[in-house]
C-alpha cells in the first residue's frame, strides 16, 4: 500500500509515508463527494460521486476534477467502483451507483456510459426504499467480482444484494438469508465465490457465488447496525466490522457511539477495544485490508487513522496532524493505491 485516500466533507485526503513519516495532505473538492475510487491502472486518476452534482474524475490525484462524460442520468452518485478483473481494451471497466437505484457501466475510461437497466425488472423493486427518505433508494455499494470478470454485486439501500453473472445485462435478485439493508460488500482474494456483506440487521455471507447465503448474528447484540467491513487478505475466516447500535448513532460524531467487532473462525462476534477511541464521540469507521501484507488492517474515523498488525486484534492510531474540522465529519470512500 502507497497511499490511503478518504473523504471528509469537501476535502480529499491521502494519507502516506514520507521518510518513514506518516503525512495527511487535503485536497478540496467540487463537492461534498460520498464516493471514491482508485484506477490502479491508470495514474492519478480518481473517481468521486457527488449527492446531487455527478460523479467527478481526477487525472492528477484530486489536483483538479472534471465531470464524467454522459449517459450517468441521475445526479446522486453514491457508489463507485473500478472492476479488478474486467478489461475491455486494456482499460478497468468503472461501475457507477445513483439514488433512485440505477448502475451505470463504463468501458472507456468514464467518457461514456450505459444503464444497466435489467437491474429495474426485479420482483422486488416495488419493495425498494431508503427510510429517511422513504419514497426513494439508491445503490450503496458495487463489489464487481474479483474472481470472476462477468459476475458484479450490488447492494441496494434498502433493498437487498442484487447479482449479475453476465457483465450487468441481466440481474438475480436478492436471496433468502441475505441481509436486505446493504451497506458494504466484499470479497478477498483467498476465496474464491465467497462474499460478505455488512447491513443495518447484520452481517450475512455466501460461499458459493452469491446463490445461497447466511446470516451470522451471534454476539453482534447490541451492535448489530453494521456499516464497514473488511476481511484479512490472508485469512479469509478473519472479519472486522464496524458496528453501532442504529443508525441515530452511527454517523453523526456529535451523537456518535460505535465500535469496531471482530469474528475469526467462524466463532462468535466480539468487540475490540485495544487501542481504538472511546465509542462516544466516534463515528463509524470506514475499514481496509491491506490486500498485500496479512493481518494488516486500516481504520479511519472522524477522530483519526488507526492500523492493526495483528488481524485486527490490537489496533494503534497513525501519528498524524490531524485537522480540526475532520472531527466534525463523516468519513466516506476509504480506499488505497
Amino acid at each position: 500500500m502507497r497511499a490511503l485516500y478518504f473523504i471528509a466533507g469537501k476535502a480529499l485526503c491521502k494519507v502516506s509515508q514520507v521518510a518513514n513519516e506518516w503525512v495527511l495532505h487535503e485536497k478540496t473538492t467540487p463537492y461534498r463527494f460520498r464516493c471514491l475510487a482508485v484506477d490502479p491502472t491508470r495514474d492519478g486518476r480518481l473517481y468521486g460521486g457527488s449527492f446531487d452534482n455527478g460523479l467527478w474524475i481526477s487525472d492528477d490525484e484530486g489536483d483538479t476534477w472534471y465531470p464524467a462524460g454522459e449517459g450517468i442520468t441521475h445526479d446522486r452518485v453514491l457508489s463507485v467502483a473500478v472492476s479488478s478483473s474486467e478489461r475491455v481494451n486494456d482499460q478497468a471497466v468503472i461501475w457507477a451507483g445513483t439514488e433512485p437505484s440505477h448502475l451505470y457501466r463504463s468501458t472507456d475510461g468514464g467518457k461514456t456510459w450505459t444503464d444497466c437497466t435489467g437491474l429495474q425488472s426485479l420482483a422486488s423493486k416495488p419493495e425498494w426504499s431508503f427510510p429517511p427518505r422513504p419514497h426513494t433508494h439508491h445503490v450503496r455499494w458495487i463489489q464487481p467480482d474479483i474472481h470472476d470478470q462477468n459476475r458484479i454485486f450490488v447492494g441496494i439501500e434498502l433493498g437487498g444484494v442484487m447479482q449479475s453473472n453476465d457483465h450487468g445485462q441481466t440481474w438475480e435478485d436478492r436471496k433468502p438469508g441475505s441481509q436486505y439493508d446493504c451497506h458494504t460488500l466484499t470479497m478477498t482474494g483467498t476465496a474464491k465465490k465467497r462474499i460478505y456483506e455488512a447491513a443495518g440487521g447484520g452481517f450475512a455471507e455466501s460461499r458459493d457465488g452469491g446463490q445461497t447465503w447466511q446470516t451470522f448474528n451471534d454476539g453482534l447484540d447490541p451492535y448489530s447496525y453494521l456499516v464497514g467491513i473488511a476481511v484479512d487478505s490472508g485469512d479469509s475466516d478473519t472479519v472486522i466490522v464496524s458496528a453501532a447500535k442504529s443508525a441515530r448513532t452511527a454517523y453523526v460524531p456529535d451523537r456518535a457511539h460505535t465500535v469496531l467487532m471482530r469474528r475469526v473462525n467462524n466463532k462468535p462476534w466480539e468487540i475490540i477495544t485495544t487501542g481504538l477511541p472511546d465509542p462516544d464521540g466516534a463515528s463509524v469507521f470506514s475499514l481496509l485490508a491491506d490486500s498485500k501484507q496479512q493481518g494488516v488492517f486500516y481504520a479511519v474515523n472522524n477522530i483519526g487513522v488507526y492500523k492493526s498488525k495483528d488481524s485486527g486484534e490490537t489496533w494503534q492510531r497513525i501519528p498524524l496532524q490531524w485537522p480540526d474540522q475532520l472531527l466534525k465529519e463523516r468519513i466516506w470512500g476509504l480506499t488505497s493505491l
